[in-house]
């Protein structure tokens, strides 16, 4: 039996994996919806990382339901969605799939060196290289009984939007 096409996808990395721009435009290319789990922070989480200190798992709790509740509500009326989010935890995922076989996890892999590099490049952003190394200390990458869709970072946003489509269910059956 097949996995069935997913409802939802959530883009997750650590922070300047791509997620946004690689989310944005796998959505795009689906005709999906797109949402970013950075707009779902309370203003404190934001002023937090800003500060240059990292959330705690209290600090994420609230943040990882209201995007569990926004996947739960926009599949429920029958859309599909995109999400970048961190979801470096196993536990994080399990929150945000609560069991869900219509949900897959896309993860973005890539060395510390490019990540850094990419991080160092941005503009505008309020997570500070300075917690680069907190990210990649808390991440805990997919296991292969979370069906993770895993690309690496080292190509152009297009290539990497083509790596996950390829993985994708509906790609192997579609014509």
């Amino acid at each position: 039996m097949s996995d069935p096409t997913p409802r939802a996808l959530i883009v997750m990395g650590v922070s300047s994996s791509g997620k946004s721009s690689i989310g944005k435009a796998l959505a795009d290319k689906l005709g999906w919806r797109f949402a970013d789990g950075d707009d779902f922070h309370p203003p404190a989480n934001v002023e937090k990382q800003r500060a240059g200190q990292p959330l705690t798992d209290d600090d994420r709790w609230p943040w990882l339901q209201s995007i569990a509740d926004e996947i739960d509500s926009f599949t429920a009326k029958g859309g599909r969605i995109v999400i970048a989010c961190s979801a470096l935890k196993r536990a994080y995922r399990d929150l945000l799939l609560h069991g869900r076989q219509d949900v897959r996890i896309v993860y973005l892999h890539g060395s510390k060196e490019l990540i850094a590099g990419r991080m160092a490049a941005r503009k505008n952003h309020f997570m500070p290289t300075s917690l680069l190394d907190n990210q990649f200390k808390t991440l805990e990458v997919p296991g292969a009984d979370e069906r993770p869709i895993t690309v690496s970072i080292d190509d152009d946003i297009d290539g990497i939007v083509d790596a996950i489509i390829e993985q994708l269910p509906q790609s192997r059956t579609a014509s």
